[in-house]
């Protein structure tokens, strides 16, 4: 599915309980205090994946001010850093088709350090 609207009454249930049980997860874990939950619908609002998803941002008080406050988020959406679709298109441009790994060129967060996020949340949403 591309837009919002193209989701029957069913998957949009589904979709929002499940934004619901992440976003416990998401303040459980990150410590937040608050949560961001943003839809860019279409390409006019930013959509930079063509498909529905759900953007859950876990926020804590003053998180922002240095860069302007609260509402600072809605420019990092809309802007290059929230721009998650180049950056996933950059990647992959990059990746040799066989990748390898390079310890020294190696970013403070690599895959596996997400890959080991990934599987400390997916434990996480068995809690509840």
């Amino acid at each position: 599915m591309f837009l919002f609207s193209d989701l029957s009454h069913t998957e949009v249930a589904d979709l929002f309980l499940t934004v619901q049980r992440v976003g416990r997860m998401i303040e459980r874990v990150y410590n937040a205090t608050s949560l961001n939950i943003a839809i860019q619908d279409g390409a006019d609002a930013g959509q930079s994946v063509p498909h529905v998803h759900t953007h859950i941002i876990p926020r804590k008080s003053a998180d922002l001010d240095d860069r302007g406050g609260s509402d600072t988020i809605y420019g990092i959406l809309e802007g290059e850093e929230g721009d998650v679709g180049k950056h996933l298109r950059e990647k992959a441009r990059d990746r040799p088709k066989f990748p390898k790994v390079d310890n020294e060129a190696r970013e403070p967060r690599g895959e596996e350090e997400m890959a080991a996020e990934a599987r400390k949340l997916a434990q996480e949403m068995e809690v509840e």
